[in-house]
């Protein structure tokens, strides 16, 4: 597995950057077109909240995009952290590990 070391974009910021200030819009004016408040606009593209599958759904409608788009950056960037940032999961001791793939992993 290819490890990522810089920190990917969330989509937040491609919000932010691409589409609110390309297009001038405010976030009053996106979040009365998303049908979502301001508040939940604010914390996403504020990088405080991630998109969910509902917001995905209407980021695309809006920007002619696809959801996958949406929450497979929301994914990328939420994995980025949990690797990097917390250190818990390192902790983890394999539980089972089928014979198919030792036997592949060996040289």
């Amino acid at each position: 597995m290819h490890k990522m070391t810089r920190k990917p974009t969330h989509p937040g910021e491609l919000i932010r950057e691409e589409y609110m200030k390309a297009m001038n819009l405010t976030v009053t004016s996106l979040a009365a077109s998303l049908g979502v408040s301001r508040k939940t606009l604010s914390a996403i593209i504020n990088e405080r909240a991630g998109v969910t599958p509902d917001m995905a759904l209407r980021l695309s409608r809006a920007f002619s995009s696809t959801p996958e788009l949406w929450l497979n950056m929301q994914r990328g960037y939420d994995l980025w952290v949990a690797e990097n940032k917390h250190t818990d999961w390192q902790k983890v001791k394999p539980v089972y590990v089928p014979k198919t793939a030792s036997r592949e992993a060996r040289p």
